[in-house]
Parts: C-alpha cells; structure tokens; sequence
C-alpha cells in the first residue's frame, strides 16, 4: 500500500492585531478548516490571558485593578511576564513590561490617545506610572501598586508562535529555511544580500518601522519607544533580526535591541551571546551589522 504523501500546507488568519501564518507538513486529506479553527483556538487562549484589546482578559483586568490588589494570574502569563523581567534585567530597561500608559500617549496600542507630541509635564507623569521594577509577586499573583498598566505586545505574539511551532525538520530530514524580514531599503538595494537561515530547533523574530511609525507636525515617529526616557527611538535601525531557542526570547530581545541602538545592542548581544542581525540606514544605502553568534549560524549552515 502506498503511503499518503505529505505536502507543505499553508494556513493562515488574525491575531493579536496582526495576521498569522502556519506552515503545516500534513497530507492534504488531514488539512482542512479544522486545522485552522484549531491554530485559531489556541492563538485565542494567548489573546483571552495576555491582550489589552480584550476588556475581559487577564491582563486588561490586572491593569484595572485597584492600588493595593493582589491579582492571580493564569501560569503562561507568569512565565511569559518572568521573561520580560528577565529581559528587562538584563537590557537596564531598554525593554520594559510595564509600558502600556507610554503606548497609548503615544497614539500606539489600544487605548491610544490623539497623535501629538506629548508636553512634558504629562510625559512625566506618565512614566512615573511606568517602570518593571515595581512589579512585585507572591506566589501566583501579581500586586497592583496603583496605576501600572502592562503591555505585553512585544512578547505574547512571540509566545503565541512558540505554543504553535513544532520545531525541528522537514519529513525529507531538511531544517525550515526562513529569509529574513527586509526593510524598504534593503528590497531596493542589491548591494546587501538576503540571509536565509535553517532554523533547526530555533526562532527568528525582527523589530522595525517598517510598518510602524506615523506623521505628526512634520516629525516622524517610530512605534519603538524608549522606557527609560519615553520618547521614541530616534534614528531606529531599518531591522534587528534575533534568532534564540524559542520564539518569545526572539522577539522581546528584538524589542530590546531596537531601543538600544546598533552600538549599545550589539555589545550586549556579544556579552549575551545573540544571534543578532542589525540592519542599519547609512548615506550610501542600507548595511548590516552582525554579532559574532549570528555569523556562526551563518557559517555552520554553508559549511
């Protein structure tokens, strides 16, 4: 008897304000729209715990929660919010948890307010509400020391795909290759190859403006904010692209690195040892910039 033979099927939908897609190694007699419902099913369990779209969801309810209020939190938000201190830790703040206030000044996010530069009493007043050390837990719940708000966009969509993915190969014994997110410039720019990576066991997420950024009183602003100061990220890269062992690693230290900028970002990925990849605006056209565990990835694979 012949085997059922397995093709590369293509699913696809929205999710926490964006869209998804599943690359899915099945039999097309196994793929249908159950498949989808049930990849949306789960994508929907992340948004129901970790979104500030959704008034009912956990976090929406902690960010409501009065001064004082200890609130218990499912265990996928504790692990996903453990990462983000970590992050946090480690990047002195460049990544921070607790930025929902600053999003919405900022017209990002989904309580966003109207598209202006703020002025700067209000800008402070609203990073006094904010900071990742003033997160305080006991046991399963989280304190509200009144007026914090969290915001975990940068992070949840990474968990989501970590919680979709099957790592590892192909049924032909291959590693999935993934081309890098470009920018603008770089699809223009024939000087600056594409990178394909073989993610064997691993994640890639990239942070940029490519699609993320708006225009008020003739400046342009990034939706990449700074939390230690609250300002955008001025003359942020065109792309950072991170590859680590899951997902949500990839896409907070995406987050992290954008803010900090190519100087600062990379030393930290080279004393983290990150896969990273800048890719960064210059007069004579985009150049990219590569951390020495990036450039291994690149040489074990065309080796």
């Amino acid at each position: 008897m012949t085997d059922t033979p397995l093709d590369i099927a293509r699913l696809g939908g929205t999710t926490m304000g964006t869209t998804w897609s599943v690359s899915l190694v099945a039999s097309q007699a196994v793929v249908s729209t159950q498949s989808t419902a049930g990849i949306q099913a789960r994508l929907d369990e992340v948004v129901a715990q970790m979104s500030t779209w959704e008034s009912g969801s956990d976090l929406s309810r902690y960010n409501r929660a009065e001064a004082g209020q200890w609130c218990t939190l499912p265990g996928e938000t504790r692990q996903v919010l453990a990462c983000a201190q970590a992050i946090a830790a480690a990047s002195d703040g460049a990544f921070d948890p607790t930025l929902g206030p600053l999003v919405a000044l900022w017209g990002f996010g989904a309580h966003a307010g109207e598209r202006r530069q703020p002025d700067a009493a209000t800008l402070q007043a609203t990073r006094d509400r904010c900071g990742w050390q003033r997160l305080q837990w006991q046991d399963d719940a989280l304190l509200q020391p009144g007026g914090l708000e969290l915001d975990l966009s940068a992070i949840a969509k990474g968990f989501g795909v970590d919680h979709l993915a099957g790592y590892g190969r192909k049924p032909d014994g291959q590693p999935w290759r993934v081309l890098v997110e470009s920018a603008p410039e770089e699809d223009a720019h024939t000087g600056t190859p594409p990178r394909v990576l073989a993610l064997d066991g691993l994640a890639v997420a990239t942070s940029g403006d490519r699609w993320h950024q708006y225009q008020a009183d003739g400046q342009a602003y990034s939706h990449s904010l700074d939390p230690r100061t609250g300002m955008p990220v001025h003359q942020v890269a065109a792309a950072v692209t991170v590859v680590a062992d899951d997902a949500m690693h990839a896409d907070a230290w995406a987050t992290a690195l954008t803010v900090l900028g190519r100087e600062r970002g990379m030393a930290l990925a080279e004393r983290e040892g990150l896969a990273v990849r800048y890719l960064q605006r210059t007069a004579d056209g985009p150049r990219e910039f590569l951390s020495s565990a990036f450039q291994r990835l690149l040489d074990e694979q065309d080796a």
